[in-house]
């Protein structure tokens, strides 16, 4: 029988590939990879946070989440969007004379839009603009960590900030959660030679918290070693963020000035009044000296503990040969906090948004996590119950000054 007359079986059908759907330019080029990952951990974590301060106010009689929004600091900020500067004042018992001028003007200012288009009262919009720029900067210390070492160890970064004893602090109605944020983003743009972003990000910085110098010196000394580097071959978007950078605070600290009546050294005698001051160290040394002899209950041991700890990942982070301008930035912070005087409860409150120098230890928190998956898992819960405990003591329990 001749073969030809056979039914012979059609060709396969080539396989039909799937299309896919083209994202989106920012999706593409601007969210690292992992990102949605790493919130998830650092959100989960810091509403723990929240609930154990809700939980310890509670067993306390307090009333369950007031001390979120209005804790010392915090009703300063929420007077200011809600009358404006030159309202309110204190006389210390000692006859220093304090006033709102020593609180910067970005935050309160959001506040008060957000309650201009919102029904939220003041406090409650404090706290979501807190929690929403905790997010952001945890997005942008990700975005910092990945463009470094990859997806490992900038989700370890994000998981380490999450877990400082003082990260409570990222999600109630204070400047840190805003600083960090414009800071972390303002470094990447660095780090990615997007100067404009980084100066007019910085600028901002500068609105929020007079440690808003250290982002604009971490931005300008990066831009001379460009220049040195390119042996001064740079585009003028360089110098325009280079320019740009200490706008914020420089104009701030001018417009206190001014109002005092002493452009140059109004500002340093408003936040003297407050007890704020840089004496190199002075005030460190006798508050070390006074809890050496006298003791000082929890907060004060754990601030000093977390303040060396932090020179000590400082040291790392310089053998780690980390970019200039995050050494800069995390370099500056820790002068500010170990040479200005003022209550040393609040120093690591300071250091909350210097996240490059959990860099080292979020390198180490990867490898294990590759090595020793549970020893890692172990290690992080035991950091995470801490941070959890700590946070709500010195919310609901302790009062020490934040």
């Amino acid at each position: 029988m001749s073969t030809s007359s056979v039914p012979r079986p059609e060709p396969a059908a080539p396989a039909r590939q799937r299309r896919r759907v083209p994202l989106p330019r920012i999706a593409r080029r601007g969210v690292p990879e992992g990102v949605l990952a790493a919130l998830a951990l650092f959100t989960a974590v810091r509403l723990a946070g929240i609930l154990a301060v809700v939980l310890a106010n509670g067993l306390r009689g307090h009333p369950l989440v007031r001390n979120l929004a209005h804790s010392w600091d915090s009703r300063w900020y929420l007077h200011i969007a809600d009358r404006g500067y030159g309202h309110l004042i204190y006389i210390t018992p000692d006859g220093a004379v304090q006033t709102d001028w020593a609180f910067f003007p970005l935050y309160p200012a959001l506040i008060r839009a957000l309650t201009t288009v919102s029904p939220l009262t003041p406090g409650q919009a404090g706290m979501v603009l807190a929690g929403a720029a905790a997010l952001a900067a945890a997005c942008g210390a990700y975005a910092v960590g990945h463009h470094l070492y990859g997806r490992g160890v900038a989700t370890a970064l994000v998981a380490l900030w999450a877990v400082l004893p003082h990260a409570v602090e990222l999600t109630i109605a204070y400047t840190e959660s805003l600083f960090a944020a414009l800071a972390a983003w303002s470094l990447y743009g660095v780090l990615k030679g997007r100067w404009l972003w980084a100066g007019s990000l910085a600028a901002l910085a500068g609105l929020v918290r007079p440690s808003g110098f250290a982002v604009a010196v971490a931005v300008a000394l990066a831009a001379v070693h460009e220049v040195l580097r390119r042996r001064g071959r740079v585009p003028a978007r360089l110098w325009a963020g280079a320019v740009l950078a200490p706008l914020g605070w420089l104009g701030y600290v001018l417009w206190v000035g001014t109002r005092t009546g002493d452009p140059l050294g109004g500002y340093l005698e408003v936040q003297s009044a407050w007890g704020s001051r840089f004496d190199f160290g002075a005030g460190a040394l006798r508050f070390l000296r006074a809890l050496l002899l006298h003791g000082g209950g929890l907060v004060y041991p754990a601030a000093l503990l977390i303040v060396a700890t932090s020179v000590l990942l400082f040291a790392l982070l310089c053998l780690d040969r980390a970019p200039l301008v995050l050494v800069v930035y995390a370099g500056v912070l820790i002068l500010l906090a170990l040479g200005g005087s003022g209550s040393f409860s609040s120093k690591p409150r300071f250091l909350l948004p210097a996240f490059p120098l959990l860099i080292p230890a979020a390198r180490a928190l990867a490898r294990s996590w590759r090595l020793h998956p549970a020893q890692a898992v172990c290690l992080y819960g035991a950091l995470a119950a801490a941070s959890l405990g700590f946070g709500a003591y010195v919310l609901a329990v302790a009062h020490s000054p934040l």
